[in-house]
């Protein structure tokens, strides 16, 4: 995965259009955005128009807003044991790589969904079968596999189960890591300390490889260390801490990897507050 100067942004709205997408992030003097290619909670998705295509591309060529970044539905599960849902899932993860691809995104950010009352050795099976599948059609765009808090079985908890994910694939040049802070810390990683944060960056490098990890979702997070609770706080308004944070955004290994805020927006400032914050951190 290639390395950037410090890039940093947010996930935006496409309400209105990925014109006004690109503007937002604009606005907040994003240098990296992230966001849906579709409406997240339906299947079907609209064609494309070559405005949006264009206003996205655009952003991209001229290097003011790279990388762009496109998430998943959360509707797909690529560990499911249903076959209409398993196989609408890869359908809908290889939609969104054609729909990146066209909007000039390096990466593709999905969650890799839950084993629900099944072993995780079947669903295991079952994601790595679907990222095969995505993954043999020919794309600039590289899968980026998001870490879980581990509620409800969920898969990719744990790095050791991503490295087991990656390594079956077949370490493929265009599968990576993104590792999301809150989902981390409910995990049971603590980055509070820089001995731990150091901690942190060992088990990277000795499970899926520190080049694998090619983007950072920065959220606090509400819920305790370890909770599995996918809780979702303004930054420095957590149970991780500015002290957290800091620790994490400033360790040498992690400072030239991309970093998107998926912070809540309960008021028109957030994205502006939680983006100020980190600046001041770094």
């Amino acid at each position: 995965m290639p390395e950037f100067p410090l890039r940093l942004g947010v996930h935006v709205s496409i309400a209105g259009g990925f014109e006004e997408a690109v503007w937002r992030a604009r606005n907040l003097g994003c240098s990296a955005m992230q966001i849906f290619s579709r409406n997240p909670r339906r299947w079907k998705a609209l064609p494309l128009s070559s405005r949006s295509i264009g206003a996205v591309r655009e952003a991209a060529e001229r290097g003011e807003i790279d990388p762009i970044v496109v998430h998943t539905p959360y509707l797909l599960n690529l560990a499911s044991a249903d076959e209409d849902l398993y196989r609408r899932s890869i359908q809908g993860l290889g939609q969104d790589i054609k729909r990146g691809e066209q909007l000039g995104a390096r990466y593709v950010v999905t969650h890799l969904g839950s084993a629900q009352e099944r072993g995780k050795a079947l669903a295991m099976n079952q994601v790595v079968k679907a990222l095969k599948t995505v993954l043999d059609q020919d794309s600039t765009v590289s899968v980026l596999l998001e870490n879980s808090a581990g509620a409800g079985n969920s898969m990719g908890t744990l790095f050791e189960e991503i490295q087991e994910i990656i390594e079956r694939v077949g370490r493929n040049e265009r599968l990576g890591v993104c590792f999301d802070s809150c989902h981390g810390y409910a995990a049971g990683y603590d980055f509070r300390s820089a001995e731990k944060t150091d901690a942190l960056v060992k088990e990277i490098d000795q499970t899926i490889g520190r080049k694998k990890l090619a983007l950072l979702h920065l959220n606090d997070c509400a819920s305790p260390l370890g909770s599995h609770l996918d809780r979702h706080e303004h930054i420095g308004k957590g149970k991780i801490g500015l002290a957290g944070f800091r620790n994490l955004l400033n360790h040498p290994s992690l400072r030239r990897v991309p970093m998107i805020l998926e912070t809540p927006k309960r008021s028109p400032g957030d994205d502006l507050l939680n983006l100020s914050r980190i600046r001041k951190l770094l």
